[in-house]
């Protein structure tokens, strides 16, 4: 019996030790993964190979592997919290020093960088354009952006709206009928809509609507209470010119014109509208511009049925100036600027890393990995592609320690090298005994 046999017994417990106690060290620790001490046993051999009855020379350690099995997610209240469900590294760059991590715990550094723990690497993502479509294919330091959304000017308003079919006709020509819109008797039903011009100064649209007759209505359409077509100073310069709506016996919509222009479809459209304040009377330009397009008002939802004159919510595409109010990531790691205007715009995508072989990558400390010839080289996509996993906010992804499995692997390490321990006491006994003997 050999010493080096119980030696390297007690090195071998030693070492699966050490490695139950960074598992159990670590079972707090964010994206942390367990590892395995894996060993293998030692034949002594000559040049011509080993012998039918050699005795074994011990055993050494192979491999300290680590296990990349999913830990759970866990809910932690902070957007910038990610945790991966599923395979997938996130990537981070120090200076162009590249590692990959599955701890999620990001900062914003004082730069607006979506940063490490302590601020030394940047998470790796996806930009946008000034359109907020992500571009794909180049990684990039992925910011926070926290400046305004610029205003859109209206070019779209969509409502779906039913007329009364049973409403009295009004005879709109003669004095007394004649369109006023301080006069509830010269029309049926108003809408408002608020719009938007260039700077993002709201407007009110007022549309009010007038039965003209059987299956016959007229619209008329005042923007800031005016003719949106008049282009003088004085905003009642000239009577808006109603648009006539014109329905079949089944109530349905039929044609929308403009007198005394053509069919439009089933649309109305403001073209030259100036956006601008109605001081004492007089009309004030601002400086703003509407759409240099016009404003299109889609009618084809509007019906004529025996029920109330009513319409749904309205729906226009434009919008006020917005200041950021929050963050949000959805699962394929596309960050969401909100703003308080009601809108969101996209402001960059992670990119998660995959590897053919995951064992293959070099720990480096502070839940990291670097890429080694084993490991492969990595693949970058958005998350939920292929096999990539998705991203969820708000949440780490926990140790995948088994702090159970661990305390039981601590007491076979225990027992293990005890009984190792002993090998060695017994074979000095024995050394003893034949001393005695000489």
């Amino acid at each position: 019996m050999s010493f080096n046999i119980g030696l390297s017994g007690l090195y071998a417990a030693n070492k699966q030790l050490d490695v139950t106690g960074n598992n159990i060290a670590n079972v707090a620790t964010a994206g942390f993964k367990s590892s395995r001490a894996e060993f293998e046993d030692v034949y002594s051999s000559t040049r011509l190979g080993s012998g039918s009855k050699v005795i074994g020379n011990g055993v050494r350690l192979a491999n300290v592997s680590q296990q990349f099995t999913q830990g759970d997610i866990n809910n932690t209240g902070n957007v910038l919290d990610m945790g991966i469900n599923g395979s997938g590294f996130f990537t981070m760059s120090n200076n162009g020093s590249v590692s990959y991590t599955r701890a999620g715990t990001f900062k914003v550094d004082n730069a607006g960088y979506i940063t490490n723990t302590d601020y030394t690497s940047r998470l790796q993502g996806y930009g946008v354009d000034a359109n907020g479509k992500i571009i794909n294919g180049v990684l990039t330091d992925l910011k926070i952006d926290t400046s305004n959304l610029a205003p859109k000017s209206t070019s779209l308003v969509t409502s779906t709206i039913n007329l009364d079919s049973t409403a009295p006709v009004i005879d709109d020509t003669v004095p007394a009928g004649k369109f006023d819109p301080n006069n509830l008797a010269t029309y049926t039903k108003s809408f408002s809509t608020p719009i938007y011009d260039s700077q993002g100064n709201m407007h009110p649209m007022d549309q009010y609507v007038v039965k003209t007759g059987a299956n016959t209505w007229k619209v008329y359409t005042l923007v800031d209470g005016r003719n949106p077509d008049a282009t003088g100073s004085d905003p009642k310069v000239t009577a808006p010119t109603p648009s006539t709506m014109t329905f079949d016996s089944a109530g349905k919509l039929t044609q929308v014109s403009t007198l005394p222009g053509p069919v439009i479809s089933s649309d109305l459209k403001l073209s030259g509208w100036v956006p601008g304040n109605v001081i004492n009377g007089t009309f004030k330009p601002n400086g703003a511009a509407a759409n240099p397009a016009g404003i299109t008002i889609s009618m084809a939802q509007t019906t004529q049925y025996n029920a109330d004159t009513a319409r749904s919510i309205p729906t226009q595409d434009g919008y006020a100036t917005g200041q950021i109010t929050n963050l949000t990531i959805d699962g394929t790691g596309t960050l969401f600027a909100n703003f308080s205007n009601n809108q969101s715009k996209a402001i960059g995508q992670v990119a998660l890393a995959s590897f053919t072989n995951e064992q293959g990558l070099q720990a480096i400390g502070g839940t990291s990995w670097k890429e080694t010839f084993a490991s492969g080289i990595p693949g970058y996509d958005a998350p939920k592609t292929g096999t990539l996993g998705e991203v969820v906010s708000n949440s780490l992804e926990e140790s995948n320690v088994n702090l159970t499995n661990e305390l039981v692997d601590l007491i076979k390490g225990q027992s293990n090298y005890q009984a190792n321990a002993k090998t060695i006491s017994t074979q000095s006994t024995i050394m003893q005994t034949i001393i005695q003997m000489t």
